[in-house]
């Protein structure tokens, strides 16, 4: 018989490519992690892994052993949310993830209602950027997850994940009131070639997406400011410090001194899960709950 635990640790080995990403994203010690994958290999009889150096990799074997361990995975989940559904009222820790803009505004709602209707359960915030959002759900380190991406931008399904859109909105280039020239009729994007621009961090989806916006308008945009927090971006964008992309939840009541261009491109919000959880009760309420806070916050 195959150790579960073990096959989840085949699994991110599959997913973050060492032995050293694995223990750390498992608390664990790199040859504690190589004695569990050795032990795993022996209860398949087969090799799973192939040593080059220093390095290892999953042999033909062992990656699709890793991919029926999503499909294994996925049925302890939903085996999970059968029997959370027999219990009279929900109970037990909610770890909740969601990006900046969200946090500020649909998430507060939400997690009122939660509380009111469901008393017995634990709810627990962590504010993140949507990129750690899919590695968090896989640990088990958050149940249910905000993340998106944008059109221009767009990221491939995660097989360890299911999701169900939330929200679509509109991307707006910031300006001061005083600064670039917008012609109502012309590409604002292009109009901001010679801007200075104020930009997420890198290796965030913002900034991938602020690079990429630019680079097809034909430019490379010169940044004079890094700032992840859309509040923070908007209080740039009066003083005068440049022009950013903002999306509609961050634009909310945006200060003085700004003007806001609507673009063609869109971000793209989801509710995101482990595969095979949708059913559970907790995850079920916290997505009725967040397309509710998320209708009177933003009504069609």
């Amino acid at each position: 018989m195959l150790d579960v635990r073990r096959l989840r640790l085949l699994r991110d080995l599959a997913h973050l490519g060492t032995i050293a990403a694995v223990a750390q994203a498992h608390a664990y010690t790199p040859s504690a992690v190589s004695q569990q994958l050795a032990a795993l290999q022996r209860e398949a009889g087969v090799p799973l892994l192939e040593h080059t150096g220093r390095t290892v990799r999953l042999t033909p074997a062992g990656t699709a052993l890793a991919q029926h361990t999503e499909t294994v995975l996925a049925a302890l989940e939903a085996a999970t949310a059968t029997l959370a559904a027999a219990q009279a009222e929900l109970s037990g820790t909610v770890h909740i993830g969601a990006f900046p803009s969200a946090v500020r505004t649909l998430l507060p709602p939400a997690l009122v209602a939660l509380g009111r209707d469901h008393p017995g359960l634990d709810l627990m915030v962590t504010e993140l950027d949507p990129v750690a959002v899919p590695d968090a759900l896989r640990d088990r380190r958050l149940d249910v997850a905000l993340l998106h991406d944008y059109d221009i931008v767009p990221i491939a399904p995660d097989p360890a994940l299911d999701s169900t859109p939330l929200l679509d909105e509109t991307v707006f280039l910031a300006v001061p009131d005083d600064g670039v020239h917008l012609d109502p009729a012309g590409d604002p994007i292009s109009a901001a070639r010679n801007a200075a621009w104020i930009v997420g961090t890198p290796g965030t989806l913002c900034h991938t997406v602020a690079e990429r916006v630019c680079h097809t308008a034909g430019f490379l945009p010169r940044v004079r400011h890094h700032a992840d927090d859309f509040t923070a971006v908007l209080a740039l964008v009066a003083a005068g410090q440049g022009v950013a992309l903002v999306p509609q939840l961050g634009a909310i009541q945006p200060p003085p001194g700004v003007r806001l261009r609507p673009l063609a491109a869109h971000r793209r919000t989801r509710i995101a899960y482990r595969r095979g959880a949708a059913d559970h009760p907790a995850i079920a309420a916290c997505v009725s709950a967040l397309r509710a806070s998320t209708s009177a916050f933003l009504p069609s």
